[in-house]
């Protein structure tokens, strides 16, 4: 059986491996790193038919493609939105940091051209999702980057999620076709939650990930006293994109959107 979680350091060179097509997470259809770069430091990236985003998680840089370029800056996934570059196959990236900083990079197989986007924060808002519902304890904030509606000649989706502390994510538990994978930040480096895929439940801390088969259910759980952030990415199957409509709750929990708490 395929691993649906892994805890993967940073080598020496400052990259994170996430996903490949060949290792053991090859189900996500997907290659998905995290990067630091120091000050001063430069990184190209250029694949022949694969579409790449690169997304800021924190720090300065200056991105630069087609004769293009534009110097960005998050402080961190917490008290800022999203600046994302989105390219088809054959076009160079390059990404220079101003100071230390780190970006997420998921690419995946895609012959198609579309026109590159530079995705800025007022492009992704942040929405609060469940707010109220379910006790009050499923408090989540909300943006997509893109999906297809957004970017139809995309074969991904990349978004982001906030948990409001001790809070639950992606409840009711749901599952639909596509796979997905999730990569987990925390506020402090001792928080940690709790994911589940299908019947298995795993320890989310800082830097982790979970790589969630088609059709399994995945909600997840921050602990009290911490935030959560989830980078959600989904790999859009042939002829069976994901749609936010496509959202498929388990029945037996239903009732819960009636309940009286």
């Amino acid at each position: 059986m395929a691993k649906v979680f892994g805890y993967p350091p940073f080598d020496e060179s400052g990259e994170q491996v996430l996903t490949t097509y060949d290792n053991e997470y090859s189900g996500m259809m997907m290659d998905i790193r995290v990067y630091r770069l120091a000050a001063g430091e430069t990184r190209r990236f250029l694949y022949e038919g694969e579409e790449t985003a690169v997304l800021l998680l924190c720090g300065q840089i200056t991105y630069r493609w087609e004769e293009k370029s534009e110097s960005v800056f998050r402080e961190s996934v917490f008290t800022g939105g999203p600046w994302c570059l989105h390219v088809s196959g054959g076009i160079e990236v390059s990404i220079e940091a101003q100071e230390q900083s780190k970006i997420l990079v998921q690419r995946t197989k895609n012959e198609k051209t579309f026109a590159a986007r530079l995705y800025r924060p007022q492009d992704a808002s942040w929405v609060y999702s469940s707010r109220g519902k379910f006790g009050n304890v499923a408090n989540r904030r909300v943006n997509t980057i893109f999906d297809h509606d957004i970017a139809p000649d995309s074969n991904m989706v990349l978004g982001e999620v906030l948990n409001d502390r001790g809070n639950w994510s992606g409840y009711l538990p749901h599952r639909h076709p596509q796979p997905e994978t999730y990569y987990f930040l925390f506020d402090r480096p001792e928080g940690f939650g709790a994911s589940f895929v299908g019947d298995e439940v795993f320890k989310s801390t800082d830097g982790s990930f979970s790589a969630i088969p088609g059709g399994e259910l995945h909600p997840q759980a921050v602990a009290p006293g911490f935030q959560m952030y989830t980078c959600w990415m989904i790999r859009h199957l042939p002829d069976n994109p994901w749609l936010q409509t496509d959202r498929c709750e388990d029945e037996r929990y239903t009732w819960l959107h009636e309940a009286d708490f």
